[in-house]
């Protein structure tokens, strides 16, 4: 005789058992994409989305949970200078990397400073100009972006386990594109104040 109590508490067990797990999340994050994007805009559908992401990454707790997990201890604004010292080679100007980050000189100042004490960056004669000084990211400073970011990968890949290769070169080149028209923004409205280059 059919048991609507037992056969919901089987279901609930099923989608618990070991190995279902992962299928059970990807069909929860499918639903909550079809969710959000329903009756929308696909701008707006994007919009929402991005706002979503962006409060869930920047979450302090979040940060906290993956820095341990990689074994160290860096802010997330750590974390963002030390990026971006490694993609201008290891090696920057203060003003540099202020424009890169979008932020005033004398906070990235304050900052390298902080960095320098805990081993993550190291301030650099500039062969240019010797009046002015360069930061470079430190060995040390290389092993805990390394790390943080081999901890960040491996949650997007077990997240992006569903999707190919082509979906996700897809994603990456329409954030891209959002970066540089963010930041090409940032920089139109610097130069209207006066405050940008030239």
């Amino acid at each position: 005789m059919p048991d609507p109590a037992r056969d919901q508490a089987n279901g609930r067990a099923r989608d618990t058992a070991p190995g279902r797990e992962h299928e059970s999340a990807h069909d929860a994050v499918r639903d909550a994409a079809r969710d959000t994007s329903r009756d929308q805009d696909p701008t707006a559908a994007l919009q929402r989305v991005l706002a979503t992401l962006s409060y869930l990454l920047t979450r302090s707790r979040a940060h906290e949970r993956q820095a341990m997990q990689a074994g160290v201890t860096a802010a997330r604004s750590d974390l963002w200078l030390l990026m971006a010292l490694e993609d201008s080679g290891g090696v920057s100007r203060v003003g540099d990397l202020a424009a890169l980050l979008m932020v005033e000189p004398p906070h990235v100042t304050r900052q390298i400073g902080q960095l320098e004490t805990q081993d993550l960056v190291e301030r650099t004669p500039d062969s240019l100009d010797r009046r002015a000084r360069k930061v470079a990211i430190t060995p040390h400073g290389r092993a805990v972006l390394q790390r943080l970011q081999q901890t960040s990968q491996a949650g997007l890949h077990e997240a992006l386990a569903d999707f190919d290769d082509a979906d996700i070169a897809t994603t990456v080149a329409v954030l891209n594109h959002l970066v540089a028209y963010a930041r090409h923004k940032h920089d139109r409205e610097e130069r209207q104040r006066g405050r940008g280059p030239s």
